[in-house]
């Protein structure tokens, strides 16, 4: 999801955030909120773990000490040549 996509999204769930505060929300709304909480969540979660995936820990002595279940998903996916 791009990023003005996400904005839209989280422009809409904070809306009807506050319209829930203000004077609740219809059926119809409350089925769109949940639908949209899930596709943030959805969302999150993907850029997450793409992060993670994309991540190298080293040192204070400039060793590489990336865990090795994360080594282990970047070869998987062909970002490690080790």
């Amino acid at each position: 999801m791009a990023d003005s996509e996400m904005q839209a999204l989280i422009k809409r769930i904070n809306e009807l955030a506050k319209k829930a505060k203000e004077e609740g929300l219809s059926e119809l709304e409350l089925i769109e909120r949940k639908d949209l909480r899930q596709k943030y969540l959805k969302k999150f979660r993907e850029s997450f773990k793409s992060q993670v995936e994309m991540i190298q820990v080293f040192d204070k002595a400039g060793k590489e000490v990336t865990p090795e279940k994360v080594k282990k998903l970047q070869r998987d996916k062909g970002l490690r040549d080790d």
